[in-house]
């Protein structure tokens, strides 16, 4: 079975180990590549786009980080032609209609907010393990050879 391959952007400690500690179970194999702000995420995604680090099939993205918040991140990877197509998952204690509608605006897959008890939280991020790992099928990274097939075929079709 393909190991599963998250990134976690997360500032607080605490989630990130709570996120670990329910993914730890899960019948798919996960791998965890954890950033603590939103220029650390910027930095993990642009090496997977140089072909020097593999390329996270999921991100799972806080919007309240330091440096580079949530909503820039997530802009700019909906925006990159070569991460637009990674599902993010913003995972986030604000409730605020505002929010949300930004998050959707800005593409986001979907939009969850952190319970505050701890029952809630495990049994939402297995919910998301349901969803994303089990159930949804989710794209392939392109190697290089097809992105830059990709890229001329497109360019012919204009």
């Amino acid at each position: 079975m393909k190991c599963l391959r998250i990134l976690l952007v997360e500032d607080s400690p605490s989630d990130v180990r709570l996120i670990r500690e329910a993914l730890k179970e899960t019948p798919v194999p996960v791998e965890i590549t954890v950033a603590y702000d939103g220029v650390e995420a910027m930095k993990i995604l642009h090496q997977s786009e140089a072909g020097k680090a593999e390329r996270p099939d999921l991100v799972l993205l806080d919007l309240n980080l330091p440096r580079k918040n949530g909503r820039e991140v997530l802009a700019e990877v909906k925006s990159a032609p070569n991460l637009k197509q990674i599902p993010v998952l913003v995972m986030t204690s604000s409730r605020a209609d505002e929010d949300i509608a930004q998050a959707y605006a800005l593409n986001a897959n979907c939009y969850i907010t952190k319970p505050g008890d701890l029952g809630e939280y495990i049994s939402v991020v297995r919910a998301i393990e349901d969803f994303w790992f089990l159930t949804a099928t989710l794209p392939e990274a392109p190697r290089p050879a097809e992105e830059n097939a990709w890229s001329a075929s497109a360019a012919g079709a204009r």
